[in-house]
């Protein structure tokens, strides 16, 4: 059973940073595209940033752009995300997942498409807030 494990969260204020980070005991990340999901209270969960297994391609949605940095160690099994500037409409539960990607959904590849991943992590509340 894989398991992923988000942590980072926390409380911070407007205009703060935060780093979120996404690990897997007992599972390599290593082959797996990584995206970085988002549920504000109240609504659905969206896709908020997403790297490929080689970390040469990444995505980013429009609202976190210039902001919000993924990276991935392959070496310590870590993806990150590195929140900057975060504004109150940050605030939401942060899930990371894995998925094949597109060597194996090809042109059907959507990097914000939450049911083309399929392992997820517990989430980690980050919350936005003078």
């Amino acid at each position: 059973q894989v398991q992923l494990v988000e942590s980072g969260g926390g409380l911070v204020q407007p205009g703060g940073s935060l780093r979120l980070s996404c690990t897997a005991s007992a599972f390599n990340l290593d082959y797996y595209t990584i995206g970085w999901f988002g549920q504000p209270p109240g609504k659905e969960r969206e896709g908020v940033s997403c790297i490929n297994s080689r970390g040469d391609n990444t995505y980013y949605t429009d609202s976190v752009k210039g902001r919000f940095t993924i990276s991935r160690d392959h070496a310590k099994n870590t993806v990150y995300l590195q929140m900057d500037n975060l504004k109150l409409e940050d605030t939401a539960v942060y899930y990371c997942a894995t998925s094949a990607g597109s060597l194996k959904y090809g042109k059907s590849w959507s990097p914000f498409s939450s049911t083309l991943y399929d392992f997820w992590g517990q989430g980690t509340q980050v919350t936005v807030s003078s």
